[in-house]
């Protein structure tokens, strides 16, 4: 069985900082005359993630896997149906209103798009410092200090405190995004495809910024992308969603050797190689592109309809737990392809 804790780089997990037990969350489709709910879209089902103090976690899939909702129900803008996120031990849920608002500065987001997350008609000393101003924690010079500072730290002049973001490029906008996402000192900060609409060599910059940021200030990620040579490049394990479930997790490097979820190698086989003498080596997996019903989702596994590997009658019927870190009842006669057989 695969260790579950087994993270890279050295970096050494103990202290759990955040636990998400059986978590449900659905949007109702369609309500009937009397305004009860008949058809609901399920999101995310059933999801078990615990995250340790300093690690960076990835959590990746494809568009509409459930991802981004989990993300913004841990950080609070999205309520739970069911199931609880324990922080430091303590539901979130069944937080007072003082709790919660000191819950919201030590867990923070970082938006997607750089451009349409920030208000065009604020300037960066109102952006950055709006966290501040809203909790109060600080007001006229030093409010201007600490905004400079946090300004210095992301690799913006202090000198660009009453511009307005159209000032700037998409690399620079995230850099005021982290800046704001900082400003209150969190613990815990979900990236939410933080790179994606960014050019590459934007990319590497803003992901060496967040490793140095997570050094200095002990941060914990949560790092969400569909990019899986992103997550290899900054993550100590990675989760790996299908349908709003976890279907595999395990640290990186294992991860990336040896996947034990035919979904995780077939997200693995989409990798672009750099190297051109290495590619095509390995072949990409095509997936048919029907997709389960999100309002009724299949017994079983619900990659079995899409997976080159599913046997009727076993990976069609039943509950399929997360066991050993996948949830497939095939993983261990199954011998997948990782990333890093492709470029040796």
């Amino acid at each position: 069985m695969r260790s579950l804790r087994r993270p890279r780089r050295g970096h050494r997990m103990s202290e759990q900082l955040l636990e998400v037990s059986d978590l449900h969350v659905r949007f109702p489709v369609r309500r009937n005359l009397l305004g009860r709910v008949t058809v609901e879209n399920h999101a995310v089902s059933g999801v078990d993630l615990t995250l340790y103090k300093g690690e960076t976690l990835g959590l990746v899939g494809e568009s509409g896997c459930g991802k981004t909702t989990l993300g913004r129900t841990i950080v609070g803008a999205q309520k739970p149906t069911s199931g609880s996120i324990l922080y430091d031990g303590k539901d979130l849920a069944d937080l007072s209103r003082r709790e919660q608002a000191a819950s919201r500065r030590r867990i923070r987001l970082v938006f997607q798009d750089p451009f349409s997350s920030l208000n065009p008609r604020m300037t960066l000393r109102q952006i950055i410092g709006d966290p501040l101003v809203a909790t109060g924690e600080a007001r006229g010079s030093e409010l201007e200090e600490r905004i400079a500072e946090m300004m210095r730290r992301v690799g913006l002049s202090p000198d660009y405190m009453e511009r307005y973001p159209h000032s700037f490029s998409g690399g620079q906008r995230q850099r005021v995004n982290i800046a704001r996402a900082l400003i209150v000192g969190p613990e815990l900060v979900v990236a939410d495809e933080p790179v994606s609409a960014l050019d590459v060599s934007v990319r590497a910059q803003i992901l060496n910024l967040l490793r140095e940021l997570q050094a200095e200030f002990g941060l914990t990620y949560l790092f969400i992308s569909h990019d899986l040579s992103v997550v290899e490049n900054i993550a100590d394990r990675v989760a790996v969603m299908y349908f709003g479930k976890i279907v595999e997790l395990a640290g990186t490097a294992e991860l990336y050797e040896t996947p034990h979820h035919p979904y995780t190698e077939a997200l693995m086989s989409a990798v672009p190689i750099p190297d051109p003498a290495l590619r095509g080596r390995g072949g990409r997996i095509l997936l048919p592109d029907e997709l389960p019903d999100p309002t009724s989702p299949p017994p079983g596994c619900a990659f079995a309809g899409r997976c080159r590997h599913a046997l009727t009658g076993r990976c069609d019927t039943g509950m399929i737990p997360l066991e050993g870190g996948v949830r497939c009842v095939r993983s261990g006669e199954l011998k997948l392809q990782g990333l890093t057989a492709k470029t040796n």
